[in-house]
């Protein structure tokens, strides 16, 4: 008995026999063939640093707001303050979904890296294409103990970077995405 091919489950997905897409069935375009993928997820770690550094930039607004409610004393500027912290509580509860939606994966011949929730983002990074790793860390990634890897490829609007990674793990993927590289860019 032969397998069916790709094409023809997706079809089989997407359509039942009345022709008509099923939403519960349907392939999503931005995933991998199911089961062909093991997706790993970002350190947890990440939404702490995430919403320090969001908690930053809300406090500067608030502190900014005070002051000109202390020297301009209109009765708009506790409707600013309170518009600026139940936006920061908004986007707080965003950005720790938003670093759970980040994940990779490595195949044999390339690295997935996905993210986004509104917008969502796959981005398939070659081996044979990839020019060069970084691993950058600043200082408040370095004191929860993360590394960021970005890839560098010859295309100017590649954003595969996997950030929120254990320094142990950016370490074995910068390894392991160097030596791929020079493999299969020595094939070309």
């Amino acid at each position: 008995m032969s397998e069916p091919s790709r094409t023809s489950d997706a079809v089989s997905a997407s359509a039942p026999r009345g022709g008509t897409p099923d939403r519960n069935n349907v392939i999503d375009a931005l995933e991998p063939w199911p089961d062909t993928v093991e997706w790993r997820p970002v350190s947890p770690k990440l939404i702490i640093v995430e919403l320090i550094g969001l908690s930053a930039w809300i406090a500067f607004l608030v502190a900014g707001l005070s002051v000109g409610w202390a020297l301009g004393g209109q009765s708009w500027w506790p409707f600013a303050i309170l518009a600026v912290v139940l936006m920061g509580i908004w986007r707080a509860v965003i950005e720790a979904r938003a670093v759970k939606a980040w994940g990779y994966a490595e195949r044999d011949n390339d690295l997935l890296v996905r993210h986004g929730l509104l917008v969502r983002h796959l981005s398939i990074v070659p081996y044979a294409r990839m020019q060069y790793v970084d691993v950058t860390a600043g200082p408040l990634e370095r004191a929860f103990g993360l590394a960021t890897v970005q890839l560098h490829t010859a295309a100017a609007a590649s954003d595969a970077r996997i950030p929120g990674l254990p320094p142990e793990e950016a370490s074995r993927l910068r390894d392991r995405l160097t030596a791929l590289g020079e493999d299969r860019a020595e094939g070309l």
